[in-house]
């Protein structure tokens, strides 16, 4: 397998104009701006393979998606070098983006107006991609994500989750390289999730699609990727396989659970109680010590539970971790 993707010392800065609110600041600043510099990426360099499902990921700001909006053509670096499947992708992106799909969860590359069909039959015109493979490939992935009849509605009409879908069928039509896809399962129930994240793991085996997913669902990185690079603060804090990270850091489980009278005071081996109040209380479980299964039938046992909830610990706390080298 080759390199598909070559990225080294890539920077972006932003140059924002700041100013307080009010009709008399607003007029000052059309003769003297203050302005904010922001280093959005600080030098950042990785490689990857074709074939690789790789997560990207990090907290909100921290750089994820102007790395893909770089690496997709969209944004003009401040410097460093890119190189995805032998084109700059900025420089050269009439023949560099035939080669790739996106998906931005936040901006949608359908018609408003129209039904989503018609967006996929632009795209047929737009990748000059042939009669009959266009009609067998969109017949397919209509059929796979449920949206034979969703389509020939105007996308305005669909549901957050529905226009995902559409999405990512639009990206997908042309059988890309590469895809991109910046937090593709917003809007999507779970059902609909495990459909996506199926969708995906087939299309990687049966045509050796690379795919970078950037999310912030621990669940969908589990499920789907091998290799996880981590970014925070424009800076990339490890790069490496998925299995070290769970290995040292997805080891506690956040557990909620919502009584339905007032219970006695929790506890149980392995799990430390972070916070409580008079019907609901959280725990966070080790599950080096104790399984999930023995924390859950253990609370059942005790207590009269209206709900309870099991979680990993939010990306930022496991950021933040790797962030400061703490283990």
């Amino acid at each position: 397998m080759g390199i598909v993707i070559e990225v080294k010392d890539l920077r972006k800065t932003f140059k924002t104009h700041k100013r307080e609110a009010g009709f008399g600041n607003a007029v000052k600043s059309l003769f003297k701006r203050e302005y904010v510099i922001t280093d959005a990426l600080k030098g950042i360099s990785f490689t990857i393979e074709e074939g690789e499902v790789v997560g990207f990921i990090g907290p909100n700001g921290a750089g994820k998606s102007t790395t893909i909006k770089a690496l997709s053509g969209i944004l003009y670096p401040s410097g460093g070098e890119v190189n995805v499947l032998g084109f700059i992708p900025w420089k050269d992106r009439i023949s560099y983006v035939s080669n790739i799909g996106v998906v931005f969860g936040q901006k949608s590359q359908l018609w408003w107006d129209l039904p989503a069909l018609d967006s996929f039959y632009l795209n047929k015109f737009i990748y000059k991609i042939p009669e009959r493979e266009f009609k067998e490939r969109l017949s397919f992935l209509l059929k796979y994500l449920s949206l034979e009849e969703l389509a020939k509605k105007p996308v305005r009409d669909l549901s957050l989750g529905e226009r995902m879908k559409c999405q990512l069928v639009a990206a997908l039509l042309h059988r890309p390289r590469l895809v991109f896809l910046d937090e593709p399962s917003i809007g999507l129930d779970a059902i609909s999730k495990n459909l996506f994240r199926d969708f995906i793991i087939a299309e990687n085996k049966k045509y050796g699609t690379t795919f970078i997913i950037t999310t912030h669902d621990m669940q969908e990185i589990e499920r789907l990727c091998k290799r996880v690079i981590i970014i925070n603060n424009g800076l990339i804090v490890y790069d490496g396989d998925l299995a070290t990270i769970k290995k040292k850091f997805l080891n506690k489980k956040l557990v909620d659970v919502i009584l339905e009278e007032k219970g006695k005071r929790f506890s149980f081996p392995g799990a430390k109680l972070l916070e409580t109040e008079d019907y609901r209380f959280r725990v966070e479980l080790d599950t080096e010590k104790a399984s999930v299964k023995s924390l859950v039938n253990h609370i059942l046992k005790s207590y009269d539970v209206e709900d309870i909830n099991i979680a990993d610990p939010d990306i930022e706390e496991i950021i933040r971790k790797i962030y400061g080298g703490r283990t």
